[in-house]
């Protein structure tokens, strides 16, 4: 007769690990989609105050008395640049929400090895970048916009170095 032990197969136990360098990712990837939201509320909330401030600081001369590097921080040529921030503050904040939460399901499917994760992730992480040029222009990337781009491009490509892992 056959015994319990006989029934299980050591295969019915098994279970694929996550690798150290998924989990990892995924983790930051949480942490930073957090921030994103909450920097995504503060950008919709703060945009017309954000476009009097640049009004004001240079409509009122004190431009003139701050170094050259803050000077090219704070031109005239922004203006329009905050001007369509604060016009589309809605589209773009939805945009970003989208992006976040592509970003955060397809960390949750890579967490499953799923590969369709991957593609999901790179989708939200792009989506706001798209989503901004559409509506801002190539002048949100200028100068410090430059910056934050540099983290979304070193998470696609340690997931795609990493997307080795992701089988199903």
């Amino acid at each position: 007769m056959p015994t319990e032990n006989d029934m299980l197969s050591s295969g019915d136990f098994t279970k694929e690990k996550l690798p150290g360098s998924i989990n990892v990712l995924t983790i930051l990837t949480f942490i930073g989609s957090a921030i994103g939201l909450i920097g995504s509320i503060y950008s919709y909330a703060s945009a017309e105050k954000n476009l009097k401030t640049m009004q004001e600081t240079i409509g009122s001369g004190k431009l003139d008395e701050a170094p050259s590097w803050a000077k090219n921080m704070m031109s005239p040529d922004l203006i329009p640049m905050y001007q369509k921030m604060a016009d589309n503050k809605l589209p773009i904040l939805i945009l970003n929400l989208a992006g976040i939460a592509l970003c955060v399901y397809g960390a949750m499917q890579m967490r499953k090895l799923k590969k369709q994760g991957y593609m999901l992730y790179v989708a939200g992480e792009l989506l706001p970048y798209v989503a901004t040029l559409g509506f801002v222009g190539v002048m949100a990337f200028k100068g410090f916009g430059l910056l934050g781009l540099i983290v979304p491009l070193v998470f696609i490509l340690l997931y795609t170095v990493n997307r080795k892992h992701l089988v199903n």
